[in-house]
């Protein structure tokens, strides 16, 4: 189903791949890394108590995602994030933030009319 998904790039889609890619909390501490600029699996595996293998997973999973790009620069393997793909999310979250926004302010409007006729 994950190669689906990544095969057929329509928005939602995108999204799914997108927000499963951000579910695990390595793959987030991996973008957070990659935040401070471009790094090699090595220096990206660090950190963490895997191996080489299990973060070059991780990192696929990124790519697949559109989180994270991959070049060669001389002998040494770098990943780069890129950040379009966090947009696309941000831009979908951003619709529910504007709701929970307006709720809170119809919610203010309510507890100071309370208030005043409390008083």
């Amino acid at each position: 189903m994950h190669n689906q998904l990544v095969i057929n790039k329509s928005p939602a889609d995108r999204l799914s791949v997108v927000f499963g890619a951000l579910a695990d909390p390595t793959r987030r501490a991996i973008l957070e890394r990659l935040v401070a600029g471009e790094a090699t699996v090595g220096e990206i595996q660090a950190p963490f108590r895997m191996s080489q293998p299990a973060v070059s997973k991780h990192l696929k999973v990124l790519e697949a995602a559109g989180l994270v790009s991959r070049h060669r620069q001389g002998t040494a393997n770098l990943s780069r994030l890129e950040p379009e793909a966090l947009r696309e999310a941000d831009d979908w979250l951003e619709r529910y933030r504007k709701a929970w926004e307006e709720r809170f302010d119809r919610l203010d409007e309510v507890l100071d009319e309370l208030q005043a006729k409390a008083r």
